[in-house]
């Protein structure tokens, strides 16, 4: 099995939850450790193209997912972020909601990871070039870390939204 996000495909093994509209996933290149991805399971490049049940979804599973973020990587707070379009910094042209677990002091100004994400450097088409993509075994630990500390796998991984299987 295996997931649309914009024009990459990711495999299961770099993810760690699925609900009926959204999946997340573990980053390519962490702004911080811990940064992680809810994203739509339809690929919509735009928040307002989402349906009523994928923005509440969303949400909801972004919250989950928070609140296992926090407590897995000892967080003292979270950054939540949506780069809505490409000139709001959005690299995938896929929804998706970032969770970043902050600590106190983790950024010399607290603002500069709004730059750290949204910056211009890239490659491939996916964030800072500045930042180290990592290796598929270093996301699969992190991806299997998460789903065993979420203690569920999926409410329905088996299917897309529209009801196609996921390939």
């Amino acid at each position: 099995m295996s997931f649309r996000f914009g024009p990459l495909i990711i495999p299961q093994s770099q993810v760690f939850m699925v609900s009926r509209l959204s999946y997340g996933l573990v980053n390519l290149k962490p702004a911080v450790p811990g940064h992680v991805l809810v994203v739509s399971r339809r690929p919509v490049t735009r928040f307002n193209d989402l349906s009523a049940d994928e923005v509440t979804d969303l949400f909801q599973q972004g919250q989950r997912v928070s609140r296992l973020v926090e407590r897995v990587y000892k967080a003292d707070s979270l950054a939540l972020v949506i780069q809505d379009g490409k000139e709001a910094g959005q690299s995938v042209p896929h929804v998706h909601l970032h969770i970043l677990p902050r600590r106190k002091a983790d950024f010399a100004n607290n603002d500069d990871i709004y730059d750290e994400l949204g910056s211009r450097k890239r490659v491939r088409g996916v964030d800072n070039d500045e930042r180290v993509p990592r290796s598929a075994e270093e996301m699969a630990r992190e991806a299997e870390l998460l789903r065993s500390e979420l203690g569920e796998w999926s409410s329905d991984a088996s299917t897309l939204s529209d009801g196609r299987a996921s390939t």
